[in-house]
């Protein structure tokens, strides 16, 4: 396999502590969100790094799709991630896309995204790992 891009971050503190990318681009302080018994305030978490990443990265998989189908679409994808405990006791992300697709018939948005799906590095880094329920919608 050949590596196209490669980048890294560094975390310092865990939940409540510090990110920084090897270019400085990200440089910002995490912490537990409230939900989870943390203080809150303008930080952002793990889950929702994963969740941008996710949605930015699949919605490019759709827009390359449907230029390959010749399809003229305009696409929006959301992420909701969560964080869930298992019965043993360890943690499990949960993921759910929820895609528009504007331009196409139901049937062709469902075709374009279930490609988009089987190509999308974040799909295939979670495949037997981690559940993706999706839901397409249509805007004609």
């Amino acid at each position: 396999m050949k590596t196209l891009f490669e980048t890294r971050a560094t975390a310092v503190g865990g939940r409540n502590g510090h990110v920084k990318s090897e270019d400085g681009i990200l440089d910002f302080d995490v912490r537990v969100p409230t939900g989870m018994g943390g203080k809150g305030g303008e930080f952002t978490n793990p889950e929702q790094l994963f969740a941008a990443g996710y949605s930015a990265c699949f919605d490019n998989a759709i827009i390359h799709v449907a230029a390959m189908k010749k399809a003229k679409i305009e696409s929006q994808t959301t992420a909701a991630v969560g964080l869930a405990m298992t019965a043993d006791k360890s943690y499990q992300l949960t993921v759910a896309l929820d895609i528009t697709i504007k331009g196409a018939d139901q049937a062709t948005a469902e075709d374009i995204v279930a490609t988009a799906h089987a190509t999308c590095p974040y799909s295939n880094a979670v495949k037997g790992n981690v559940e993706v329920n999706i839901n397409v919608n249509t805007d004609d």
